[in-house]
This record gives structure tokens, sequence and C-alpha cells, in this order.
């Protein structure tokens, strides 16, 4: 599907319960424009869980991770990166941090985060996943859809088309 998010927030932006992401993530990844079906994750200086999400097969997934905004370590790097595009995920949003920021813009995959950190986040497993997550002005849950380009990011609660 061809789209553009000031289009679709144009079209539907009154009849489809549309939630715009606040306007402060960077993009990372190879790709700008990504849709996708929402999973979400979330953790604090964490990656253990992010781990296992990226590490399944999907189809059209975007994992939406509530990171707690923390500047204090990256929860993404190149290698999880790369197994998360060859296990078909479309996209990453992280409310975070990332690392490896050179290879990210290598890797056929949609990401985007608060900024880049290079140490590494903590491997204790504590989080939880496909709950209802809050930040950035918008309240996600595992399968709602995602839309995101240059010019945004868009998460309805039906599939646009």
């Amino acid at each position: 599907m061809q789209y553009s998010t000031p289009h679709l927030c144009d079209q539907y932006g009154d009849s489809h319960h549309l939630q715009i992401v606040d306007p402060v993530y960077k993009s990372f990844g190879g790709h700008s424009k990504v849709q996708g079906i929402v999973h979400t994750v979330k953790v604090f200086e964490d990656n253990v869980l992010i781990r296992a999400a990226l590490s399944e097969t999907v189809t059209d997934g975007v994992l939406v991770v509530d990171g707690g905004g923390s500047h204090r370590c990256a929860l993404l790097g190149s290698g999880l990166a790369r197994q998360a595009a060859d296990n078909g995920w479309k996209g990453i949003l992280i409310y975070g941090c990332v690392r490896d920021t050179l290879e990210l813009a290598s890797i056929p995959i949609g990401i985007w985060a608060l900024h880049p950190n290079p140490l590494k986040s903590g491997k204790k497993g504590h989080g939880d996943r496909d709950k209802l997550i809050s930040f950035s002005g918008v309240n996600f849950r595992t399968g709602l859809y995602f839309y995101a380009d240059e010019d945004g990011i868009i998460i309805a609660d039906e599939t646009l088309s």
C-alpha cells in the first residue's frame, strides 16, 4: 500500500481513532517507511524481553518498547536489529536508546528511538510483554496498527487502506 502519514491523518483522522506519537524520535534503521501490527514490551534498562520477542518469526510485526525513556543505556544494537529483520519484523519503536547507529542504518528495518548511547543494557529479564503501555502521548497495545514515514508515526485501531 502506498501511503503517507499526512494523507492518512487527512483521510482517517476523524473516524478511525488515530493516535499520533509525539515527534521526539530519530530514525536509525535502513527503512523510514513502515507499516505493521504492534507488539508491546515494557522494560527498564534491560533488553532480555526485547531479545526474546525479536527472536520470534512474525509477519508484519512492529515491536513497540516502553524503555521508560532512559538515556543511560541502549536497549537495541545491530545484532538484535539484524535478527529482527531476518525474522520478519518490519520495525521497532523504542522509548529509550539504541547503539551501533552506523550499522543500524544498513539493516532493512525501521528503527526509531530517542537517542544513541554506546552502553549496553542489563540482562535480568524483568518486564512485561503484550500489555497496554503508554508513552509519547499514545496508548499502545498488541494488535493495533502502526504506520510511519518521514513525517511521523501513527497508531490506528484498525488497518487503513
